[in-house]
């Protein structure tokens, strides 16, 4: 469905009328966020991705060319997918039938297909690795885990740390290309972080396995371990895994936090001094924690009403909260309505609940998806696409050539202006946000350079 709205520029002696498109289409349902790479699925079972491609890890059969990446959201997988997983530079999906599905780098064996040493150990396509009955992945930096029907736990790939739990690291052969089974049963729930392993059993237990010279499997020790490990008894819900850190949720809605905190990522307001980790849990929220997701060095989580929140670092403004500094203490992003959340190196996702996409943080390689390469410290969102307005800036300009613009949107919503000197590629920046009023009228003030042809666009912020 196609509806239209009027931007009206006023350049005090000459008026220009644009049409707005809006268009519909499906929700989005499920993020995740690789290292400079994003994955989303839409409600009718597309799979859709884009930024970084140097590996294929898009699956759009492209890789090895000069243009390997994509800036917006392209659809890679018309109908039936499930779950993804976005790793370093791979990712994983599931079918429907239980099948998965993996491309991308595979220098150590995590796509799981017996290949890794041949000059072709990349696939830019889509290819099945286990034919039914998986229904759960996780994806880390160069490792994968998946689970069965059966609540077996399987992995591959790197396995320098021990992160796959099979029991072995410092001979010749630690890494496999092919799924090896690690727990026969009862596994739940899965996370994958750089070098280590998170699962739970169904009994509520916390199991992990792999690097931990920075706390984050959360024995009370630096020592890695290529077995599973118990950390904790029961009463565990959900499980996080990041770069060196690792997040959890217990049945009560408190959230806990271990591992390293250089940059404030477990959000207990400590980083710069000389205890800037912890190799035990620590609780870090007491109640109403909903869902977690772990970045490079940041974290993020939703509370019961749909409020998100952020803390560590924000080099590249991947909080999210219109800064570049880094937040030790947990800080409110968006106030309702968000649904669920993932974390990239540098960048972050969300969705609400009218199934929109958002995304904030390092856009280097494309990896937001909003057709620029700029780098954004607030949430933009990036689909639905809808009041997105853009034209020609012209007529004569005089006096102090300030521009009005009146835009009807929904009432109460808010509104960014955003402007490009060229549409070849468009590089927008952002100029102000305003809310419209209880009308939904809102008016625009800004000075255009009159040197320049001046492209501007209306988008929907939270």
């Amino acid at each position: 469905m196609k509806t239209t709205q009027t931007l009206k520029i006023a350049c005090l002696l000459c008026v220009i009328v644009l049409q707005a498109v809006t268009s519909g289409g499906q929700t989005v349902a499920k993020v995740a966020a690789g290292s400079d790479h994003s994955l989303f699925l839409k409600s009718d079972g597309s799979l859709w991705a884009m930024g970084n491609n140097n590996f294929g890890q898009l699956g759009d059969g492209t890789a090895d060319n000069d243009n390997y990446n994509t800036n917006f959201p392209e659809q890679i997988v018309a109908s039936n997918v499930t779950a993804i997983a976005a790793g370093g530079y791979h990712s994983l999906f599931l079918k429907s039938d239980g099948s998965l599905w993996a491309m991308g780098n595979n220098n150590f064996g995590q796509l799981g297909d017996g290949t890794t040493d041949n000059d072709n150990y990349n696939t830019n396509f889509p290819e099945q690795i286990v034919a039914s009955n998986v229904t759960a992945i996780a994806a880390g930096v160069f490792h994968s885990l998946f689970l069965k029907s059966d609540g077996s736990l399987w992995a591959m790939g790197n396995n320098n740390f021990g992160q796959l739990g099979d029991g072995t690291t410092d001979n010749g052969n630690y890494n496999t290309n092919l799924p090896e089974q690690i727990v026969a049963s009862n596994v739940t729930a899965i996370a994958a972080g750089r070098f280590h392993s998170l699962f739970l059993k169904s009994d509520g237990s916390l199991w992990a396995m792999g690097y931990n010279a920075s706390g984050q499997l959360g024995d009370g020790t630096y020592n890695q371990t290529n077995r599973p490990k118990q950390i904790v008894a029961s009463n565990i819900t959900a499980i996080a895994a990041g770069w060196t850190h690792s997040l959890f949720l217990k049945s009560d809605g408190s959230l806990w936090a271990m591992g390293y905190n250089g940059y404030g990522q477990l959000g207990d307001g400590t980083t710069d001094n000389d205890n800037y980790q912890t190799n035990l849990p620590e609780e870090i929220v007491a109640t109403n924690v909903t869902a977690i997701a772990a970045g490079y060095d940041h974290s993020l989580f939703l509370k019961s009403d749909g409020s998100l929140w952020a803390m560590g670092d924000n080099d590249d403004g991947e909080l999210g909260d219109g800064t570049y500094n880094q937040a030790t203490l947990p800080e409110q992003i968006v106030a309702t309505n968000v649904t669920a959340i993932a974390g990239g190196s540098d960048h972050s996702l969300f969705l609400k609940s009218d199934g929109s996409l958002w995304a904030m943080g390092d856009n280097e390689w494309g990896q937001l998806g909003d057709g620029t390469y700029n780098t954004t410290n607030w949430p933009e969102q990036i689909l639905p696409v809808y009041n997105q307005i853009s034209g020609q800036l012209s007529g004569q300009l005089l006096g102090t050539g300030d521009m009005q613009l009146s835009f009807m949107g929904i009432a109460g919503a808010n509104y960014a202006l955003d402007r490009s000197f060229s549409l070849a590629p468009p590089n927008w920046v952002p100029q102000l946000t305003n809310p419209t009023d209880a009308g939904g009228v809102l008016v625009f003030t800004n000075t255009p350079d009159p040197t320049t042809n001046n492209f501007w666009r209306i988008r929907s912020v939270p």
